[in-house]
């Protein structure tokens, strides 16, 4: 994945789960936790070179012998261990960065500032109309030979003969790359590396995210 063009900071991180934290306002404000330790530059990318500026991403450990040379190798010339997951973050301060640098939370976000996390929603399965779209039911009385849960008529006669491309029909649910937008940092736990964002994020816990800064308002 890839972020928009902009003097944007970001880190890849793992979703911890829920939780609840006081405001200044002495109300209870719902908040996501997010790991955001083990970050390191793999890569700096650059208009003379690549066309575009950019910085490669890497989080989370991983057994080198389960590392395709290729890869090795892209590591080994950035001078850090492997990692298992890698993101690309388009960025005008690109050159200030080097490979091998290690990334913080306390320099990427302060408490207070607007980001956007983007993850991949929980995967719910083949789903009917229902579920899946927010279709109404059928009336549930006798006579209707289990007629509730149908999607209804779904062709166009003789013309077009066929089914139209977007038709909303059951199939697979979830398991979708979302972002969600303009989230406040309540707070930033610089020791343990974690993340206090207001709100939910898309994902299930576990689940790898990329925090950046927001786009709106930056």
């Amino acid at each position: 994945m890839t972020s928009q063009r902009g003097s944007h900071k970001a880190l890849l991180g793992k979703k911890l789960g829920m939780t609840q934290v006081w405001d200044e306002n002495g109300f209870f404000v719902p908040v996501t936790l997010v790991d955001v330790s083990t970050n390191v530059v793999t890569a700096v990318k650059s208009e003379e070179t690549d066309g575009y500026k950019a910085i490669q991403i890497g989080y989370g450990q991983i057994d080198p012998t389960k590392v395709t040379k290729p890869l090795a190798g892209h590591f080994a010339k950035a001078g850090v261990t492997p990692r298992r997951h890698l993101v690309e973050v388009r960025t005008e301060d690109a050159a200030d960065y080097q490979p091998g640098q290690e990334l913080t939370v306390a320099d990427a976000f302060a408490e207070g500032s607007s980001v956007d996390v983007t993850g991949t929603t929980k995967g719910k399965g083949f789903a009917g109309t229902i579920k899946r779209w927010g279709f109404k039911s059928y009336r549930r009385t006798h006579g209707s030979h289990k007629n509730e849960r149908r999607p209804g008529s779904v062709g166009a006669c003789a013309t077009p003969s066929r089914i139209l491309k977007g038709k909303r029909m059951a199939g697979r649910m979830g398991h979708v790359t979302a972002t969600v937008q303009s989230l406040k940092v309540m707070s930033v736990d610089v020791e343990n590396h974690i993340l206090a964002v207001k709100g939910a994020i898309p994902g299930p816990k576990g689940g790898i995210v990329l925090v950046r800064t927001a786009v709106k308002g930056a």
